[in-house]
């Protein structure tokens, strides 16, 4: 069973910068990747970013494209997200995720691609 430990979160006024961290308990081995996803009150969980360690891939959302930086530190088992520029538009619930098995990079986009989720952090953005 892989453990999600996230930490990271904050308040934070726009155009400031965050890192969240999601370390895991699980030995990373090839093929497998990692998930960030977000959910604003009253609003669906959405995709925000996505990294593969095996042939590398990173995506990200449209909406976190050029300000939000995913990253990995494979001799720490953890996965970064840098977000930079923050907007109020990025406040809400933070989460890390592992998919099950070695999904495509465009399956990564998917919440249901995950079966293993962090227990979420509040980031706030506010003037």
């Amino acid at each position: 069973q892989v453990e999600m430990i996230e930490s990271g979160g904050g308040s934070v006024r726009p155009g400031g910068s965050l890192r969240l961290s999601c370390a895991t308990s699980e030995r990373t081995s090839s093929g497998r990747a990692m998930g960030w996803f977000r959910q604003a009150p009253g609003k669906a969980r959405e995709f925000v970013a996505a990294i593969r360690w095996s042939s590398p891939s990173i995506i990200y959302a449209d909406s976190v494209k050029g300000r939000f930086t995913i990253s990995r530190d494979a001799a720490k088992n953890t996965v970064f997200l840098q977000m930079n520029n923050l907007e109020p538009e990025d406040t809400a619930v933070y989460y890390c995720a592992s998919p099950r098995g070695n999904p495509i990079v465009s399956a990564l986009r998917s919440a249901g691609t995950y079966d293993i989720w962090g227990q979420g952090m509040q980031v706030t953005v506010s003037s």
